[in-house]
């Protein structure tokens, strides 16, 4: 089992930076990749941007590129989401979420196995 926390969720301008972390606990040495995910509230889960644990590749959802940046420090079992040049449209419950085995499949969420409690970021326009 592992166990996800994230932290660093609040209420930013249009136009702010938040940092996320997300501290990761358990069987950590199991993990493949990790990864943020987003939700609006009426809308599904989606894909933010993913980091391979070992490795350190990132990929990006389309929206975020360019803005966003995903971290993993493996000494502290923690990934980060740097978010800068925020929009009102980022505004969602962010989860963390953390992929056990390898796979090819990171953007659907069902390619998860552990997930966070989420913490909400609002950005006012």
């Amino acid at each position: 089992q592992v166990q996800l926390v994230e932290t660093g969720g609040g209420l930013v301008q249009a136009g702010g930076s938040l940092r996320l972390s997300c501290a990761a606990s358990g069987r950590t040495f199991s993990m493949y990749r990790m990864g943020w995910f987003r939700q609006a509230p009426g809308k599904e889960r989606e894909f933010v941007a993913t980091v391979n644990w070992s490795g350190g590749s990132t990929v990006y959802a389309d929206s975020v590129k360019g803005r966003f940046t995903i971290s993993r420090d493996s000494a502290k079992n923690t990934v980060y989401l740097q978010m800068n040049s925020l929009k009102p449209e980022d505004t969602a419950v962010y989860y963390c979420a953390a992929q056990a085995h390898a796979s090819s499949r990171y953007r659907p969420p069902a390619a998860y196995e552990y997930w966070g409690q989420g913490t909400q970021v609002t950005v006012s326009s």
